[in-house]
């Protein structure tokens, strides 16, 4: 009777203990990468102090998702960072660089751990919310295109969907920026000082693809203090269509605006600015089981800075998750590496890519094909060419930004283990010849890149 009770005891214990534990489901997900890369020019100056410089070394990344369900419908949705960082590499924040375009958290958390998504899910009779640290700039694309989010791009926020039948309605409320008295700021004068997006979306869902539009509104308010507010507006139809071994996918981008000054009738105030871009992306595939092709074709309004008063673009861009050459509008290049400098203060930070949006100011043209010759490797190549919208005034005429070919193997080792080698060349265009363009030279750029990627 001593040893039932003895066991009953111990039985009782082990539940008590184990109580947590049958409350809550976790479940993980995520990605590993290890990757080492050559790029043989830093800069495209030919000869001078900043030609013949190249970057050559190791890196990695992880992220973790996590889930914790606790009830059918109920989930606390996160997702960590950590280890961000070149093997043996000096940590700390990149110089002169707005880590948190690229992340809540700095590039010094991220070398260690960060927590970078953060939200609760709430599947109700009514609808599904989401409320917390949610995915920001995640309307896009499948190639990438207008995202931002698997880079990090996180923001405070409140999400609510509404499935009625093959249709999808959601609206967002984003808290871009808070500038409001608190512990942290406690010399702020004003309360309405703060940048808030306001979004609302619909999308169908058809066999073969979907098709929707997102509208939003941006108001930023922190620029009061200089006397402005900034009101934009913007749509983004897109669609995904796959008929047979052919898949479409496209979107548009039309933004307008104003930087309008709060005191337009005092002397010195700054001016009354109108806003407008234009963007979209359409790529085209065809899949033939061991072959496939296909094309893509971008176009990015741009803005020359002749009119002080009209802004025609780049002041959105093409998204940080859009990474279509391995050089060219590479943001992985560029936060890794940093912008490949120019003659004359050009640059690819300064013309389309590593300032927090993505590539800007282009027109972009992409031709590409592959062969699978065993089911576990995939052998592709890609022939870009990419101009400028606009020269900024008193720059070089020339619009090209030049061709680039590509050229990937990756190797499938297990279901979830593969190795990718990639050799890109980039005959760099004469727009990067800059102010004087008839005095600068410049090199052509290579890169050499091998990558293990785990997901788990």
């Amino acid at each position: 009777m001593k040893r039932f009770w003895l066991v009953l005891l111990s039985l009782g214990l082990v539940m008590a203990f184990s109580a947590s534990a049958f409350a809550v489901d976790v479940k993980f997900s995520g990605s590993y990468y290890a990757a080492g890369m050559y790029l043989d020019q830093t800069d495209l100056a030919k000869g001078g102090s900043g030609g013949n410089q190249s970057a050559a070394f190791y890196y990695q990344r992880l992220q973790v998702n996590m889930d914790f369900i606790v009830s059918p419908g109920l989930k606390l949705v996160t997702r960590i960072d950590a280890l961000d960082r070149i093997w043996g590499g000096a940590r700390g924040e990149a110089p002169g660089l707005d880590q948190s375009s690229y992340s809540i958290a700095t590039r010094t958390d991220e070398q260690n751990i960060a927590l970078n998504l953060m939200y609760v899910e709430y599947a109700s009779p009514i609808g599904m919310f989401q409320v917390g640290y949610i995915h920001d700039n995640a309307w896009g694309l499948q190639n990438g295109f207008g995202q931002s989010d698997v880079n990090g791009h996180a923001t405070g926020g409140i999400q609510y969907i509404l499935p009625v039948g093959p249709f999808y309605f959601g609206g967002i409320i984003y808290k871009e920026q808070d500038n409001s008295y608190s512990s942290v700021t406690p010399t702020q004068a004003s309360n309405d000082v703060d940048w808030d997006r306001y979004i609302l979306w619909v999308l169908y869902n058809f066999k073969g693809g979907d098709v929707g539009i997102l509208g939003g509104w941006d108001r930023n308010a922190a620029y009061k203090p200089l006397g402005l507010l900034v009101n934009v507006f913007y749509l983004q139809p897109k669609f995904t269509v796959k008929v047979g071994p052919v898949k479409v996918e496209g979107m548009f981008y039309y933004g307008w605006g104003s930087q309008a000054p709060e005191t337009p009738y005092v002397l010195g105030a700054p001016p009354n600015v109108s806003m407008q871009e234009i963007m979209g992306d359409l790529d085209v595939n065809v899949n033939l089981g061991m072959f496939y092709f296909g094309g893509q074709f971008a176009y990015m309004s741009g803005d020359n800075g002749s009119d002080p008063h009209n802004v025609k673009g780049s002041w959105d861009g093409g998204g940080l998750d859009w990474n279509p050459c391995l050089i060219m509008f590479n943001n992985d290049l560029t936060y890794w590496v940093g912008g490949i400098n120019a003659p004359g203060g050009l640059n690819q930070s300064s013309t389309g890519t590593g300032t927090g949006i993505g590539m800007t100011n282009a027109w972009f043209f992409q031709v590409d094909g592959g062969v699978r010759p065993i089911p576990k490797l995939d052998i592709k190549a890609a022939v870009s060419y990419a101009m400028a919208d606009q020269v900024p005034t008193g720059y070089s005429s020339d619009k090209s930004y030049g061709w680039e070919l590509d050229v990937t193997g990756t190797y499938k080792i297990t279901n979830n283990l593969s190795y990718m080698l990639g050799v890109g060349y980039w005959w760099a265009g004469d727009y990067y010849k800059g102010l004087t363009a008839e005095n600068n030279q410049i090199h052509d750029d290579y890169m050499i890149i091998n990558k293990l990627t785990l997901t788990f």
